[in-house]
Order: C-alpha cells, then sequence, then structure tokens
C-alpha cells in the first residue's frame, strides 16, 4: 500500500482512502485481508488509534469487516460499494466545477467534451 502524507486532510482519512485505493486497483482483493494496524501503523510511523479510526470508517460503509482474533478483511462487493460512493462524490465534486468553470470561460458543451476525449493527461 503506496501513501504519501499530507496536510490538506486529516491523516485517518487518508489511510482510508488508501486502502479503498488498493481495493479498486485489486492490491487487495474482496475476502482477503488488510495489513494489521500494527504493521500501518510502523509504516507510517502514525498512531495505531489514527489507523484504527481509518479503518472504522470503512467498517461502516460495509467495505471491511472483522475476523475476531484474526484481522480485518475486504467484504465481497467492497469495490463495488467504494466505486459507487466515488461517482457520487466525482459528479458532486468535479464535474460540477468543471460545468462551472466551463460556464465562466463560455466554453460550450461540445467544446468542452472535445476537451476531455483529447486530453492526454
Amino acid at each position: 500500500m503506496k501513501l504519501i502524507l499530507n496536510d490538506n486532510e486529516p491523516i485517518f482519512i487518508q489511510i482510508s482512502k488508501a486502502i479503498e485505493d488498493e481495493i479498486l486497483v485489486d492490491g487487495i482483493v474482496e475476502e482477503n485481508q488488510i495489513p494489521s494496524t500494527t504493521e500501518l501503523s510502523k509504516l507510517y510511523k502514525i498512531n495505531p488509534a489514527t489507523v484504527l479510526k481509518g479503518i472504522n470508517i470503512l467498517v461502516d460503509k460495509n467495505v471491511l469487516y472483522k475476523k475476531r482474533g484474526i484481522g480485518m478483511f475486504v467484504c465481497n462487493g467492497a469495490k463495488e460499494i467504494i466505486q459507487k460512493s466515488r461517482k457520487e462524490s466525482f459528479e458532486k465534486v468535479y464535474i460540477k466545477d468543471l460545468i462551472q468553470e466551463a460556464s465562466k470561460l463560455n466554453i460550450q458543451k461540445d467544446e468542452l467534451l472535445n476537451m476531455i476525449k483529447n486530453f492526454k493527461g
């Protein structure tokens, strides 16, 4: 799991997003175990309580579940849950901002679609 911590958002949110990212790219597949709280806290040199707070976000979203005495595992359907949630967020945040900025710049719908199609980021 690759994570470069930043000051833009709380660390526990960054941890939950990093785990989600791993699930989305099949770095951790459904029904497989994620790294332990201790492993993650040592790896990123952060408090185990912070890691646990990030993991609990995913438990609340039904992305992770606990096997008592063994650890945390990815739920069946977790990837779909994450994709649905992020698509909704993508539309509300990125698309809304994109449309508003295009409107300010008087970029028409067809021109905007062409920009997106031809983008070579």
